[in-house]
């Protein structure tokens, strides 16, 4: 099958599933329940292709498929920014402030903390800063997940549920007036993407050849890396952190397209990955009526399929 029909079944399931989320058991007050359910499937895909998107990227500028944007520790941060909160100012502080203000805080610490790592281990060029990046992400996500332990354990019971209803992805509870700031700040990385979209299947061979190519490898990497960070941060500031996501969908487009082209990978890492949420929140609210989130059953598929992924890697070596 060709790309492009490969591409145009996805669509059309996706489209199946939206129509689907938005029509079923609609009853007569479908004038109160329709827009809601379009708000929802909004937020669904916006998070759904920031996520893919960034995934693509980030596991070709590191030529590694088994790594997701996390390591780099910006789930761990949003966590600890939520901890801190409340640990310093009480429950009542975070769920009552306003929901811009809380947005635009999580985002910017978020993206500040992304830029001056970039900035620190980018400040000597070299063929090794993607792999310190890897580390240094690593060691300051462990740091945060311990501070946040830290002060979950000193703070009121009653209020450590407040933290933890933030520590897991929801649809639930999207807050889509923040949904407009959300898509325009979306849609302007993604305009700044095209700037370094055709770098994409160079860098994919790896550092050495992109240079001998002619490629401005550092500068392309360091501007790549940025749109990585504001897309996560936007979707985890959104609606939470969902860890296994991007690993999962990227990977099976990888087996289902088999191509090596971002063009195609782009595309349809962004369309699995709203089937993805979108069926998996079908299944939520018809089959676990609520008893559960979606990230949940995301990130235990997801686990399984990265344990799956290193025991394939490690029978190749």
């Amino acid at each position: 099958m060709a790309y492009r029909s490969k591409l145009g079944f996805l669509a059309i399931f996706a489209i199946l599933l939206t129509v689907l989320f938005l029509f079923i058991d609609i009853g007569s007050n479908w004038d109160y329940v329709l827009p809601r359910r379009i708000k929802k499937i909004l937020a669904i895909i916006l998070t759904g292709a920031a996520i893919a998107f960034s995934t693509v990227v980030f596991q070709t500028i590191t030529n590694n498929r088994i790594l997701t944007p996390s390591m780099i520790g910006l789930d761990s941060l949003y966590i600890l920014i939520q901890t801190f909160v409340v640990f310093m100012f009480g429950a009542s502080t975070l769920t009552m402030m306003d929901k811009n203000v809380h947005f635009l805080l999580s985002v910017g610490v978020m993206i500040l903390f992304a830029g001056v790592l970039y900035k620190i281990l980018f400040k000597k060029e070299g063929s090794q800063h993607i792999y310190f990046l890897l580390l240094i992400g690593f060691i300051f996500g462990t740091l945060f997940s311990n501070l946040s332990s830290f002060m979950e354990m000193l703070i009121d019971p009653n209020e450590f549920l407040i933290v933890q209803d933030r520590m897991f992805a929801s649809f639930n509870n999207v807050n889509t007036d923040l949904l407009l700031i959300s898509f325009l700040t979306v849609f302007a990385t993604a305009i700044y993407f095209m700037k370094y979209a055709k770098f994409l299947d160079v860098l994919s061979l790896g550092r050495e050849h992109a240079v001998n190519l002619g490629i401005p490898y550092e500068r392309v990497v360091k501007r790549l890396l940025i749109i990585v960070a504001v897309l996560i941060s936007i979707s985890t500031a959104l609606v939470g952190p969902i860890t296994f996501l991007g690993l999962l969908v990227v990977n099976v487009v990888h087996q289902f397209l088999r191509t090596y082209r971002h063009t195609h990978l782009i595309s349809g890492s962004i369309l699995i990955s709203v089937i993805a949420l979108v069926g998996g929140q079908l299944i939520v609210e018809r089959v676990f009526t609520f008893s559960t989130t979606l990230s949940v059953i995301i990130n235990f598929i997801g686990g399984v399929y990265f344990i799956y992924l290193l025991l394939k890697e490690k029978k190749s070596w």
